[in-house]
């Protein structure tokens, strides 16, 4: 239901939009996510939206580089990725929490989302 793609090898330094589409269903009255996975390591927080797009949370860690942005219309979250630096390189899902309906709040831990995409690569050369 949730599609991730955009991913890629980039540069450090460089840019990368990912977007993640909803099919079969329509995520607009929740917060979506994106979270980020790298090998040995355990699925992180990388960013979150209000279901309106009002309000929207991230990490120190790529605070100021990543913007989440959605677009309701089309059923899709997006995420620019902006100074890339090779320790970003992971595999980036984007997700969907129903637990919080039209409300403004953000959820940034794993089990408060409850649909996922597959997952996209984002490698990020030195």
């Amino acid at each position: 239901q949730l599609q991730a793609s955009g991913g890629g090898l980039v540069q450090a330094g460089g840019s990368l939009r990912l977007s993640c589409a909803a099919s079969g269903r329509t995520f607009s009255r929740y917060p979506m996510g994106w979270f980020r996975q790298a090998p040995g390591k355990e699925r992180e927080f990388v960013a979150a939206i209000t279901w309106d797009g009002n309000k929207t949370r991230y990490p120190g860690s790529v605070k100021g580089r990543f913007t989440i942005s959605r677009d309701n219309a089309q059923n899709k979250v997006d995420l620019q990725m902006n100074s890339l630096k090779p320790e970003d390189t992971a595999i980036y899902y984007c997700a969907a929490s129903t637990k919080y309906g039209l409300v403004n709040w953000v959820p940034i831990v794993t089990a408060d989302y409850d649909h996922w995409g597959q997952g996209t690569q984002v490698t990020v050369s030195s």
